[in-house]
């Protein structure tokens, strides 16, 4: 049985779509660092190192935006293509969890 097919990606600019990638990056990292949700400090440890370079990949995704002129962000268009990479289960990953009932 296959899989559900996800829904197509919104149309993005090169720049919109490099912004979302490396956006998510960024995110899968902090999701890594994060210590209410890890057991071990070196995955943390190398994820805080890849971030240097990720969050730099990110602001020039940005700079590259307003160098060719997209000064506005599309917030809606981009949050559904958030939606569609599973934005919202990763960024789930960077906040703390809720305490345990019981």
């Amino acid at each position: 049985m296959l899989p559900p097919e996800l829904p197509p990606l919104p149309a993005l600019t090169r720049a919109e779509s490099d912004l979302v990638d490396r956006y998510l990056e960024v995110l899968d990292l902090l999701g890594r660092i994060n210590p209410a949700r890890t057991s071990d400090t070196y995955g943390g440890f190398r994820a805080a190192q890849a971030l240097v370079s990720r969050a730099a990949a990110l602001r020039d995704a940005l700079a590259l935006m307003h160098e060719r002129g997209e000064s506005q962000v599309h917030a809606a268009t981009l949050a559904r293509a958030l939606r569609v990479l599973d934005g919202e289960r990763r960024g789930a990953r960077v906040t703390v969890p809720p305490e345990p009932s019981g």
